[in-house]
């Protein structure tokens, strides 16, 4: 069992950058390759970034590659969600999800995680 809490998101300019944060309880966070997802007003959520267990794989959504960076870091037991020069098809809830049963990799299957943060809002005004 893990609880991750998502934060960092907010209202933003198009062309401007946000952080989001998702805190996951320490005592398990090595065991879990994490990942972001995002629901956009009407319509699925669908992926955006995933981060393996020790981070050295990252796989992006192509929309996010180039602007969104995934980063862990172990001590602090947190995922980050660097995102720049944000567009206002950005705007979405964005999710934080931890993932156990695919090992050592990233999946970018919403399936794949179980455990799943109550969500951040991100507002991309144009």
């Amino acid at each position: 069992q893990v609880h991750v809490e998502e934060s960092g998101g907010g209202l933003v300019q198009a062309g401007g950058s946000l952080r989001l944060s998702c805190a996951a309880s320490a005592s398990t966070f090595r065991t879990f390759a994490m990942g972001w997802f995002r629901r956009p007003p009407g319509k699925e959520r669908d992926f955006v970034a995933a981060i393996s267990r020790i981070g050295s794989n990252t796989i992006y959504e192509d929309y996010g590659k180039g602007r969104f960076t995934i980063s862990r870091d172990i001590v602090k037991a947190t995922v980050y969600l660097q995102m720049d020069d944000l567009r206002p098809e950005d705007t979405a809830l964005y999710y934080c999800a931890a993932d156990y049963s695919s090992g050592w990799t990233a999946s970018n299957r919403r399936e794949d995680y179980e455990f799943w943060g109550q969500g951040t809002q991100v507002t991309v005004s144009s």
